[in-house]
Formats: structure tokens, sequence, C-alpha cells
């Protein structure tokens, strides 16, 4: 039988030592440590997103319990009291810019969106992670709640969130959602919450192509009607120019509004984009496709700790995001070695309960399928 290291030890492959140690002397701050290293906690903190630890004390007892798998790691258990420390003090900074550096890494991963066109394509949004008030007063967003604002651009390809920024709960999802910078010749989708003339032009000079939704008191003069085929679904093709004195102020540029009926739901959209080469059926589609983000915002708070925090403090919080989110990429840079057609989501709870397991990855991945039950003996009625 061959020799494999554990599962986790696979998974952390494409995490460089080297980049880690070098990013941990830049975010580093008082003394020299002692006790334990940024590596440890990162081991400690990644081992229970992937396991689904639920505080500091069954952290410390899992490294423990599986000290001698930890070795191969470079790693080795640390206690509850040094771990609330490090996530306490030491700058979760150090995490997002070990996000950004694996992103380098797992971006280039082949992939394949849905649709004809070849353009990159993006979903943007942003999602709110609740706090107890009681507990994280520091995050408070109003007199009876507290949340960080995670938003994220999500490729579409890939299932990879190339974008990621954590903020206030209380502050407007276009603060961050408008630092994003889209690659040239992309196509974005996002919902009425960033709407903004102002960045529509900016996005059009870019030639990066959005795709939302018209806001309902929106004022607005039709240049140019197309023919539209209405068993699409489509309604109306219009080119329009957004006439309030607000739009021209901002500099809105000159946009496609695109009526659609979903025949499933007979309900009706009103769609804007820039993008005067698609077909209205495929804006509408693309729009309709945004729902991956959604199912990303859902796999990582179901699946990953981002609900139930083993630390207070703001950097505490930030420092379990961001290490949360390092983990979803690397399960997303193993699909690879899993079945065609297996999410993240479906890898996350694999993985979970084969972490220290010494079989290769791709083993764990693609199981065989179980044996007849009628041949196993065992399984036979006594007569």
């Amino acid at each position: 039988m061959s020799h494999h290291n554990t599962a986790f030890h696979q998974l952390l492959k494409p995490l460089s030592r080297h980049d880690f140690e070098s990013l941990a002397k830049q975010h580093h701050v008082g003394q020299k440590l002692r006790s334990a290293s940024r590596w440890d906690q990162f081991i400690g903190m990644a081992m229970s997103q992937l396991s689904g630890r639920q505080s500091l004390r069954d952290i410390q007892s899992n490294l423990e319990a599986q000290q001698h798998k930890l070795y191969h790691l470079g790693a080795q258990p640390i206690a509850r009291t040094t771990l609330a420390r490090l996530n306490e003090k030491q700058p979760a900074e150090l995490y997002e810019a070990l996000f950004y550096k694996l992103l380098g890494r797992c971006k280039n991963q082949p992939g394949k969106h849905k649709f004809r066109f070849k353009n990159p394509l993006y979903s943007l949004d942003a999602s709110a992670l609740e706090l107890s008030l009681k507990v994280f007063p520091w995050a408070a967003h109003r007199d009876d709640a507290a949340n960080v604002k995670l938003s994220v651009g999500l490729n579409h390809s890939t299932d990879i969130p190339e974008f990621v920024a954590l903020s206030d709960g209380n502050e407007n999802d276009m603060v961050e959602g408008r630092k994003f910078s889209f690659p040239k010749g992309s196509i974005v989708a996002f919902d009425k919450g960033y709407v903004d003339y102002q960045w529509f032009g900016s996005l059009t000079k870019q030639r990066v192509s959005f795709v939302t939704r018209l806001r309902a008191k929106a004022v607005y003069r039709v240049l140019e009607r197309k023919t539209v085929d209405k068993q699409t679904g489509v309604t109306s093709d219009q080119i329009i120019e957004l006439s309030s004195a607000h739009a021209i102020k901002r500099g809105a540029p000159r946009l496609r509004r695109i009526g659609y009926r979903d025949p499933e739901t007979s309900k009706r959209y009103e769609f804007l984009t820039n993008n005067l080469r698609l077909s209205a059926a495929t804006i509408a589609a693309i729009y309709k496709d945004r729902w991956k983000v959604e199912l990303f915002f859902k796999a990582i708070k179901q699946n990953l700790k981002i609900k139930a925090f083993v630390g207070t403090s703001r950097n505490a919080v930030l420092t379990q995001i961001w290490i949360a989110l390092i983990v979803y990429l690397l399960v997303a840079y193993a699909r690879h070695s899993a079945k065609q057609g297996w999410t993240v989501q479906r890898m996350l709870r694999v993985l979970q309960l084969n972490l220290f397991e010494r079989r290769a990855l791709a083993e764990i991945l693609n199981p065989n399928p179980p044996p007849n039950q009628k041949d196993q003996p065992q399984m036979r009625l006594v007569s």
C-alpha cells in the first residue's frame, strides 16, 4: 500500500510556507512569539474551519488528538489561551495578504461559464455576517443590530471570489463595490443596490459591461426601439438616455433597457445594461445567473465558521473570516481532484469527515461505488 499524507496536508499544498513566513514577518506586532507561531495559529484555525470545531477548547483538544499527524504539517498543538491571544493581538492583515497571494494561483485554474461568449463573467454582491450586539459592540449597525459586511466579486467560470472586501455593516454596498477593478472586456451582474450613474459611466469607459435592474422611479427617454422575439420572454429592447437632472449631472452613459417576463413565474423585470452586442434574452439569463453569488454566500455560511466566532475583538473576527475564505480557495483549488460536477459545498462536507485520513485526496473525492450488498456474506440473512 502506497504512503499518503493526510488529506489536510494535501489540501494545503498550494500554500507556500516560504511566502507565509515572509508575510508573517511583515504583519507582526510586539515581541517575538515563543510558545507558538503564526503557522500554528493558521493550522489550528484552518482545521477548525474544515472540521466544524465550535470553541477554542474544542480546537485545542482536536489538535492534541492529531498531534502525531501535525508533525508533517510543520505545526504543533496550540493552547487555547495562546490561540486566543494571537487572534486578539496579531494583525488579521496577514491572512488578507495570504488570501490574495493564494488567489493569484487559484484564479488561473481552467473553468468555463454556461454562456457562449468568452468574456469573463462576474457577480457582485454583499452579505451581512450577523453578530451579537451585546458580545460585539464595536460592530454596531443599528441600536439593535451588529454585523460585518462581506463584499464579493465572484467569477462564474471557477466559482472563485476574485474580489473580496470586509467592511462595517453600516457602510453602503457601493463603497467597496466601486473599488473592485474588473478586467477589461468582462461582464458584471449586480442588483439595484449598486445603481450609481457615475459608476456606470466609469465602467463603460473601462470597457466593462454590466447587467443590473432599472430602478422603479428612473426617468429616461427612449432613443431607439428594437424588434424582439416575445417567445423568449423579452417584451422590449430599447436604447435609452437617463434624463433626470441627477443622471445628467453624474454623467450617465446611454444604456439599453430590456423588458422581460419570466415564463415560469410570470414576473416582469426591467434590466439595464451598457452591452449593445449580446441578445436581450442572454442579458436576462446573465442576471438570472447572478444567483451563483447567493449560492456562494450560502455555502460559506453553512459549511465554514463565519457565524459563530471564537474571539470577540474586531481583529479576531476578521482573522477568522479571512482564514475561512482561504480555506474556501484551497477547496476550490482542489476541485480538479473531485468528481466532475462536484460543488465546493459538497467537497467541504466530505472533507470534514476525512481531514486527517491518510488517503489520496483524489480517492477521497472520487469514492468507489458501494459494493452490492447481496455479495456480502455478513449482509445475508441466516436461515
